[in-house]
């Protein structure tokens, strides 16, 4: 059995969170930028313009998320923070806010294709979930995927898909898309 550990993305980890996302960017040049930027300048920094945008935000000392690691090999990726870090998310009629209330938010999980089916988004999760709390947060949120068919293609996962969060304890708070539950966990 693999040792699973957590760290937060940072300057030190860089170099894992790159050998982690390949020469794609996790999916399509995305670098986990979908959510933080207006959507022209995503679209037109896709590949190198959002993989400096995410190196700018972590040597600038954000931490906008955490490396989950198996025996100390870099195995998924968790973008995790202040819903404010995701300006992305107000496009969305879907993911609107649910309330008034400060939540962070889970947007995105990518595990290496070499460690799906093991266990780490759970374990990523739980780690998202004790960083959220380590730094202030009271609530913390999630837009996974509900598929219609038993299995689908793993790219259309990159939010997670609902049971992991559902073994951590999140509960769900609001649909406004038969796929898209917004759940949510009180740290």
């Amino acid at each position: 059995m693999k040792l699973f550990s957590w760290r937060p993305l940072s300057p030190e980890t860089w170099d894992d969170f790159t050998t982690l996302f390949g020469a794609k960017g996790a999916c399509g040049g995305c670098w986990c930028m979908l959510w933080r930027l207006p959507r022209k300048a995503y679209d037109a920094g896709k590949g190198a313009g959002n993989q400096q945008a995410m190196q700018n935000l972590v040597f600038n000392g954000k931490k906008p998320g955490i490396l989950g690691y198996m025996d100390n090999v870099p195995a998924g990726w968790c973008s995790v923070g202040p819903r404010a870090d995701f300006t992305g998310l107000e496009r969305s009629r879907i993911l609107k806010p649910v309330d008034e209330q400060p939540v962070w938010c889970v947007t995105c999980l990518f595990i290496d294709k070499s460690f799906r089916r093991m266990g780490v988004s759970r374990q990523l999760i739980a780690a998202a979930a004790e960083f959220a709390h380590r730094n202030g947060a009271a609530i913390l949120e999630a837009y996974p995927v509900e598929p219609k068919q038993d299995s689908m293609p793993d790219v259309f996962a990159w939010t997670g898909i609902s049971k992991p969060f559902l073994q951590n304890g999140f509960r769900e708070v609001a649909r406004r898309s038969e796929t898209r539950p917004i759940l949510r966990l009180s740290l």
